[in-house]
């Protein structure tokens, strides 16, 4: 199989060449020798990040100002405010400048984005965008966004995932890829939103094993020519970390069930405790998941390694009262506004590096 695997990869490559953005400068932000430096990376489903205008050929009339929402310029900008104080956060006890690389999910479109990162103080970070355009009905698309201090793309693309083969026409969300330098370390970035669980789990099972198939060619594929690129899959997946999708069809698992050449997936064992990201009739999942290389594990100090993985909840961001006490406090729940954040939890992974300039 091989050899399909490289086909695969050629054509993926040849589209890639064809189609990438952001091609950045390899220059990258001088630090002090010997000094440690914490990376953050993390991933946040942005639950229905929409602007108030009516984007053609979109699915967008739940959210705009005529709406049974009413979702008007007002609650827009409270929106983008909520997810802001997330955001800019998110991850500073580690390291201040917080999240080096961020993947979201449920956004409209790159204007969307482009408000978001204008907001506060996180416009003084210069954060920078990627992004495409999918063909999902609604509209809502995945996302990355940087800090060019510490991650530098060098090609970017949109995957397609095309579920005709399983007999549904309906396109799904499209997978983003970034390659890139991150502290002068060869990376690939996946963010994805894999398709729900709507009709039944098993039903709907081999819609999100597409998804990680197709990440694990181009991941086996790359490999065999660089091996010593890494890789970082993150995304909303609609399955948990013992999944079929993610054991079976990505190959990912916890640190002690590798074997081969699985992907670490650090939220495992956080997922066999109890914890979660998102609450449904009082049962937690953990599908907002970041999974990488397990070399990330066995790095000596003067590379990229692993050294935690985190759910960020805040009391802020949890209902304190009702019927859906110790959820996540989200923006609407059906049409009645809550002023609230997501439905999901971000979830985020800390690498150490010990610079010698």
């Amino acid at each position: 199989m091989k050899p399909l695997f490289l086909i695969f990869f050629i054509l993926i490559l040849n589209a890639f060449n064809a189609q990438n953005i952001n091609v950045q400068s390899n220059k990258q932000t001088t630090f002090k020798s010997n000094k440690q430096v914490k990376v953050i990376i993390s991933f946040y489903n942005l639950e229905n990040l929409y602007d108030t205008i009516n984007q053609e050929f979109v699915s967008d009339e739940e959210y705009l100002p005529q709406s049974s929402k009413n979702y008007n310029t007002e609650k827009y900008l409270d929106k983008l405010t909520k997810l802001n104080e997330v955001l800019i956060d998110l991850g500073t006890n580690y390291n201040p400048d917080g999240f080096a690389i961020l993947g979201v999910a449920e956004i409209e479109n790159r204007n969307v984005l482009n408000d978001l990162i204008n907001f506060s103080s996180l416009k003084s970070r210069d954060i920078k965008i990627i992004h495409f355009d999918s063909k999902d009905h609604r509209g809502v698309d995945v996302g990355m966004l940087y800090n060019p201090k510490y991650y530098q793309p060098l090609k970017s693309q949109k995957i397609e995932v095309s579920m005709a083969e399983l007999g549904d026409s309906f396109p799904t969300r499209d997978i983003l890829w970034s390659s890139g330098y991150l502290l002068n370390e060869k990376i690939h970035v996946f963010v994805n939103h894999w398709p729900s669980r709507r009709g039944g789990e098993e039903a709907t099972r081999m819609k999100r094993c597409k998804g990680g198939t197709i990440i694990r060619k181009i991941i086996d594929s790359i490999q065999s020519i660089s091996p010593d690129d890494k890789f970082v899959v993150m995304g909303d997946l609609n399955d948990d970390p013992d999944s079929y999708s993610l054991t079976d069809c990505l190959l990912a698992s916890s640190l002690e069930k590798i074997k081969g050449k699985e992907l670490f997936n650090p939220f495992y064992n956080l997922y066999k405790k109890g914890f979660g990201t998102l609450a449904y009739r009082d049962a937690w999942s953990l599908f907002d998941q970041i999974i990488i290389s397990k070399e990330f594990t066995t790095a000596s100090s003067n590379q990229l390694k692993f050294q935690y993985e985190r759910i960020y909840r805040k009391d802020f961001m949890i209902n304190s009262e009702g019927q859906f006490q110790g959820y996540p406090k989200r923006t609407f729940v059906g049409d009645t506004y809550q002023g609230g954040y997501s439905d999901h939890f971000p979830t985020f992974i800390v690498l150490s590096k010990t610079l010698n300039n």
